[in-house]
């Protein structure tokens, strides 16, 4: 059975905010704060990790159109790679540092300030581990994303405004250890937040779960970087115990009413916009693959599976292609944080790069197709046949195993942008499109910096320096071939 994170909001944490009376207990003070429990404040960080993770708003993700699976039809800059008109950085930045880092912090110091003791002591002790792992997570998503990021001297308020970069590599081996400290921390049976974590509903065996993976993708995003020993780390990931059957994975399912909506729902039933088209990328693709997945992905257009040309200065006409089928318009709709289908793509990389993980690299990539086909709605069918196409078969399939493996881990990843932009980054594979007038050297290695940086923070200059340049077309540290 799939399992999900049921999104949800309690009501009674609705009823604390004020929305059924007017009136105001004696003894409470209208003007003063009232202070803000951490279970509150985890769901609030879950909530806005969800949202931006997910988000496909031009003012804050592109991944989508970054990993070239879509494209604009009307407004063409950001599939242009102009993230300074939009301030894209500036509020991909914002909402994890202000929006989720700071909440999990703020969660962090009211538990440690409470001084439990006994039973209620381990409570807590699961509760700070939750919110280490969100944590950990959080960092690595920013870290992957723009490289040197604020994180000694981070969310340290009026204390320090202008926070000094740290370098990533550091960040990263430091998050390796916050994790591990983490998943050895947690206490069998002494509970932690329940409800209020809207991820998982308190279970710390699921917690485990979402960690360990969460390692097996930090280790080997550092597989080509030897200081790390990747494959300690992902062997001992794999060992404590990751997803280990299809439709298993941290899976965030939204309440489905406004504003608890998916991001696509929103911009084009809420807003009613229809700026967005499958890629020729993508479509090409999978045509050339005849990928059963263009069924339950995509419409026809005049018969065909037809994308939008990647990266044209004008645009397209939305009714000249396909469009995204009715699944991914529900409001409803899951957001995969981590997965069966992503680990066993890892596993089938780590066979061959000799990692001690079990099985082949074959089954490794046979199994991850298989669940990604069956996870939206194919048959098992469908996926054997897809299997047996010697475009598709491991065995013989065209290029090494980074070209294979990265080609159908990009398909598989569709509609998770973040995750297929980074190991199209990372692997090389897909060979992508060339946006007019530009070189392939040109399509984004990391975001830029928050262009409010510059002005505002004087430890930017070296920041942008130490990395090599405050570039989109700067690789990062673990970018290495």
């Amino acid at each position: 059975m799939m399992k999900k994170i049921t999104y949800f909001i309690i009501g009674a944490l609705l009823m604390g905010i004020g929305f059924t009376s007017c009136e105001l207990d004696d003894n409470i003070d209208p003007k003063k704060a009232t202070k803000v429990p951490e279970g509150t404040l985890l769901t609030n960080a879950q909530i806005q990790f969800v949202n931006q993770y997910d988000n496909m708003s031009v003012n804050y993700n592109i991944s989508r159109l970054l990993a070239q699976y879509w494209m604009e039809t009307t407004y063409t800059d950001e599939s242009r790679y102009n993230f300074q008109d939009r301030g894209i950085s500036d509020g991909f930045w914002l909402e994890i540092y202000r929006d989720v880092l700071q909440d999990l912090h703020e969660a962090k110091r009211i538990i440690k300030d409470a001084g439990f003791t006994g039973a209620l002591a381990e409570k807590a002790n699961n509760q700070k581990a939750i919110i280490e792992i969100m944590e950990v997570a959080s960092y690595a998503l920013l870290a992957e994303t723009f490289g040197n990021i604020p994180y000694t001297e981070a969310l340290k308020g009026l204390e320090n405004t202008t926070p000094k970069y740290d370098d990533a590599a550091t960040v990263y081996a430091d998050l390796f250890k916050r994790l591990d400290a983490a998943l050895k921390s947690f206490k069998a049976g002494a509970g932690s937040f329940g409800a209020e974590d809207i991820f998982f509903g308190g279970d710390i065996d699921k917690w485990k779960t979402y960690g360990n993976a969460l390692k097996v993708r930090m280790g080997m995003r550092m597989a080509d970087v030897p200081s790390f020993n990747s494959k300690s780390v992902v062997e001992a990931a794999v060992t404590a115990g990751i997803y280990n059957a299809g439709g298993e994975g941290a899976i965030f399912k939204y309440l489905g009413t406004d504003p608890y909506v998916n991001t696509i729902y929103r911009g084009f039933v809420i807003d009613n916009r229809s700026d967005y088209v499958p890629s020729n990328t993508l479509i090409d693709i999978m045509n050339k693959l005849d990928d059963p997945r263009r069924a339950l992905w995509f419409s026809q257009k005049d018969g065909a599976y037809v994308g939008l040309t990647y990266g044209k200065t004008d645009g397209g006409t939305y009714d000249n292609f396909s469009h995204f089928s009715a699944m991914f318009f529900k409001a409803d709709l899951p957001v995969i944080l981590a997965d069966y289908v992503e680990m066993e793509f890892f596993l089938a990389e780590a066979v061959e790069r000799g990692y001690a993980v079990g099985g082949t690299a074959e089954q490794h990539y046979n199994n991850a197709i298989t669940a990604n086909i069956l996870y939206y709605g194919g048959t098992a069918a469908d996926a054997a046949t897809y299997l047996a196409k010697p475009e598709v078969a491991y065995a013989t399939a065209v290029g090494d195993w980074k070209q294979k493996i990265g080609t159908q881990k990009w398909i598989a990843m569709y509609n998770r942008g973040v995750e297929g932009w980074t190991e199209w980054r990372r692997l090389d594979f897909p060979v992508l499109n060339v946006p007019e007038e530009m070189k392939y050297k040109d399509i984004p290695k990391r975001y830029p910096y928050p262009f409010d940086e510059n002005d505002m923070n004087p430890n930017y200059a070296a920041a942008a320096k130490a990395i090599g340049g405050d570039l989109a077309t700067t690789s990062l540290w673990w970018d290495v071939n």
